[in-house]
């Protein structure tokens, strides 16, 4: 029997963060937040503007992190969020404005209250993907080895963010009366689930999905040799998996194609791409060249692998130039090459000190 909406006999909701927590171990669901922020002097915070302050916080300290035992300039990290964290957010708004024109607010301003939720995930990792990719080679850093060190910091972020979900009372999915099903006010509920109270907690599925397969990416590139993109690439891949089974069970309002949610086919499309993007990463006859900056290391050579040197700057790490191994590889400029025309002993040591290499990006 699911839990009563309100009215008399209903346990009055507490008034505090404190006191939900209080009184949770009484109910048999999750309850649902009294408040969905808090004022400081004029200004109202929102707990989901919040979350997402504390998730880019955290992502930029795990990437700085891995990105400097790569031997790479840990300042570059900051250099990509001040470029991809707001290119981001509007690319996240935009595509959830394209795929859920209904929930929009019917003001002038609508379209860009992101206060009120509405960020679409992959638009934001499109935008802002592209816009470190720009950032990164513009810096003559290997693009591929960047996006690897940033891939598990990313789910930590998003990770957080779902808490804010919690906070606006959205991101849930069918009715249930599970142990840990999630109090949902009748305020918002969607329209033919106003007489249910509780519904699957996909927000918390989704942290928790979030947190296991950054743990997993942490731990396969520890312990296996994943080429420059491949962690990035099976980032793309879990977390669209998992939201295909998110999107089964989600029921808040949503665009559909013949019965199923938009976004169920967006991530039945991107879970294959990044499959395919993985292996094809993988299949690179050799890793790409690992130039990490110029400024690594107190000098302006590439690392400890010797890929680059002073001179390879963004021209050599930029599209036009990049080799057949992918968008994160050099030309023929680069130190591989060079050491390929130094004699075939040269060439080989080159490339096992690039293996090398990208397995110490991912410890």
């Amino acid at each position: 029997m699911y839990p009563p909406r309100s009215g008399a006999g209903q346990q009055q909701k507490p008034n505090s963060l404190f006191g939900m927590a209080k009184h949770a171990h009484l109910l048999s669901f999750i309850p649902s937040p009294s408040i969905s922020g808090f004022h400081i002097g004029p200004a109202y915070i929102h707990f989901y503007g919040l979350m997402y302050v504390v998730g880019i916080t955290l992502a930029i300290i795990i990437t700085r992190r891995r990105w400097r035992a790569l031997g790479g300039d840990a300042d570059l990290v900051y250099d990509v969020a001040i470029w991809a964290v707001p290119f981001g957010l509007v690319g996240a708004r935009i595509y959830s404005d394209i795929t859920t024109p209904s929930v929009i607010p019917p003001h002038w301003w609508g379209v860009f209250a992101i206060w009120n939720g509405g960020l679409g995930i992959w638009g934001g990792i499109a935008a802002g993907a592209l816009t470190g990719i720009w950032r990164v080679r513009r810096a003559g850093a290997s693009a591929g080895l960047f996006a690897n060190a940033i891939a598990p910091a990313l789910l930590v972020a998003q990770a957080v963010g779902r808490v804010g979900n919690y906070f606006n009372q959205e991101l849930f999915g069918k009715p249930t009366t599970l142990p840990w099903a999630l109090e949902i006010a009748v305020a918002h509920r969607p329209s033919g689930y106003l007489g249910y109270a509780t519904f699957q907690p996909t927000f918390l599925y989704e942290l928790i999905w979030d947190l296991a397969l950054a743990a997993f990416l942490v731990w396969l590139g520890h312990h296996a040799k994943i080429k420059p993109w491949g962690l990035f690439a099976l980032y793309v891949t879990g977390y669209s998996a998992f939201r295909i089974f998110e999107e089964s069970v989600r029921i808040d309002t949503s665009e559909h194609f013949l019965g199923l949610r938009l976004n169920f086919y967006v991530a039945t499309v991107m879970t294959l791409v990044g499959l395919a993007w993985f292996v094809r990463a993988q299949r690179a006859t050799r890793p790409a060249a690992l130039s990490v900056g110029p400024g690594a290391g107190g000098s302006g050579s590439a690392g400890p692998e010797g890929a680059g040197s002073e001179s390879a700057g963004p021209e050599s790490a930029g599209p036009g130039s990049a080799g057949p191994e992918g968008p994160g590889s050099e030309g023929p400029g680069s130190a591989d090459a060079e050491a390929g025309a130094a004699g075939p002993e040269a060439a080989g040591d080159a490339v096992a000190v690039d293996d090398a290499a990208v397995h110490a990006a991912d410890t």
